[in-house]
């Protein structure tokens, strides 16, 4: 199985979780993990699996990870299982009303991440998916790397059965 672990990041912390996916799948199997912006959608020819992070900017992913997902051909997707993860703020730990209303009409990066890729041929093996930083720039909450590695560990689970 050909995995790829592709993600973006600005303050480091998805880049963190995808390093902590990264490890609990190397367990298993061969993996590479690349930042999107070293990365051709083109590259993504003949992946089995791949998972997708982006951090929650403006409410959605970045650019360069949009214009990645956006960028490869329906033939390859239509191969393909995937999974989609962000990072973000926690709602509970922030006092802005104003925030946490924009949250529930806008939501995060994740969910539109999944839906690309699954309108455009791809299988999601499980829903998309946020990992919580303590404040903007991070760092992670205690403990969202290991839930990191089970949530992977959940997909390559569905897949395998």
């Amino acid at each position: 199985m050909n995995v790829l672990v592709v993600y973006d990041s600005y303050f480091g912390n998805t880049e963190d979780i995808a390093i902590a996916i990264g490890n609990a799948l190397k367990e298993y199997m061969s993996i590479d993990i690349k930042r999107v912006s070293k990365l051709d959608p083109k590259y993504v020819k003949g992946i089995d699996f791949m998972v997708v992070g982006s951090p929650t900017r403006a409410f959605q992913a970045t650019r360069k990870i949009k214009e990645f997902l956006k960028g490869i051909s329906k033939e390859e997707y239509a191969h393909m299982k995937v999974i989609a993860f962000d990072t973000r703020v926690a709602m509970e730990d922030t006092d802005s009303k104003m925030l946490n209303r924009m949250v529930k009409t806008f939501g995060y990066a994740a969910k539109p991440m999944g839906e690309i890729m699954k309108k455009r041929g791809a299988k999601l093996l499980l829903d998309p998916i946020g990992f919580y930083v303590k404040d903007t720039e991070g760092p992670l909450k205690a403990g969202e790397k290991e839930r990191a590695a089970a949530w992977v560990k959940e997909a390559l689970q569905r897949e395998l059965t």
